[in-house]
Order: C-alpha cells, then structure tokens, then sequence
C-alpha cells in the first residue's frame, strides 16, 4: 500500500477553519495517543514554511522554555 501520509493529513484538514484546526489540535494533544504525532507534526511543519524568521525564533525559544 503506497500512502502519502503527509498529503492524507493535510487533504483532510485543508478548508478547515480556525475553529476546527483549533479544535484538532487540541484533540490530538488531549487525547495523548501517539498515533496523533504525525498530524501534529505535519500540522507544525505548515507553521514552520509559513512563518516569517521572527516567529521561527519565538517558537524556538517557547520550544526551548518548555523543555526545560
């Protein structure tokens, strides 16, 4: 079985709105189950390619105070 599934995570969640990205998010996070993590990962990545430098270092930083 051939599964992208990166293009499988973002068609299902493309056109959502900002209340159900929210709300998936929020699931994912809640619901703890690790087969969650590549969503959220995928869901991370589409912020990381679409933030500008300055909120890259913010995240790093809030990744970085929240590790520790």
């Amino acid at each position: 079985m051939n599964l992208n599934l990166r293009n499988a995570i973002l068609h299902n969640v493309s056109g959502n709105s900002q209340d159900e990205l929210k709300d998936t998010i929020v699931d994912a996070i809640q619901n703890g189950e690790e087969k969650m993590l590549p969503g959220l990962g995928v869901l991370f990545e589409v912020i990381w390619k679409n933030s500008s430098e300055e909120d890259k270092l913010e995240m790093l930083q809030t990744l970085e105070s929240g590790l520790k």
